[in-house]
């Protein structure tokens, strides 16, 4: 129902140990067994007291782990892309802000389980005019000269910010401005994080 993304989350230690233990290894293996890969691949793990511990892995971006991740990407997404097809991947020069970012999720009312469709969207336009905001969509539809709701997790509404405070700030209130009928989200999207501050 939400993701943050900051430079501290993981430091350059750790985010090495993920590397040579972890995605390394997965990739390597995969060579070694004739099914060589290239693309996205998303490594769900989660820390716990006995470490790293892996949950999934995906052939896609995480949603919406993604949003506020991309959001702090500096150089081109396109080219990290193109690097990735053609197997060149290292020689990439991939930049990353400082910022901090944090996206929360917009649903249907009902969601996970049974919700229902159709219902339009107001406030998109002045939500994404909120210092840092970008509005991504997931389950909407556009007719009718307007957007509706589509699937159960509709937007990703996503805000950087030198820091987490004021990105989660900003995206809270985006979300205040947009509207469709059962929306719900989560109230405390990196509450953890602030307050470890």
């Amino acid at each position: 129902m939400g993701a943050y993304s900051t430079s501290a989350i993981v430091d350059e230690q750790m985010s090495q140990w993920l590397l040579q233990h972890i995605a390394r290894p997965v990739v390597a293996g995969m060579k070694e067994e004739g099914a060589e890969y290239k693309g996205i691949l998303y490594c769900g793990l989660m820390m716990t007291a006995k470490g790293p511990m892996v949950l999934e892995f995906n052939c896609r971006f995480g949603d919406p782990e993604t949003q506020p991740t991309v959001m702090r990407l500096e150089s081109d997404l396109a080219e990290a892309m193109e690097a990735s097809i053609e197997g060149r991947v290292s020689e990439g020069d991939f930049r990353w802000s400082q910022d901090a970012s944090v996206c929360v999720v917009m649903a249907s009312g009902g969601y996970p389980s049974t919700y229902e469709a159709g219902k339009k969207i107001m406030g998109l336009e002045e939500a994404g005019q909120v210092e840092g905001v970008k509005v991504f969509h997931a389950g909407t539809a556009k007719h009718d000269g307007g957007y509706y709701t589509s699937g159960g997790r509709v937007l990703g509404v996503t805000s950087r910010a030198a820091d987490l405070t004021t990105a989660v700030s900003r995206a809270y209130e985006a979300v205040a401005k947009i509207g469709f009928e059962g929306a719900h989200y989560r109230t405390d999207i990196a509450g953890r994080a602030l307050k470890k501050g």
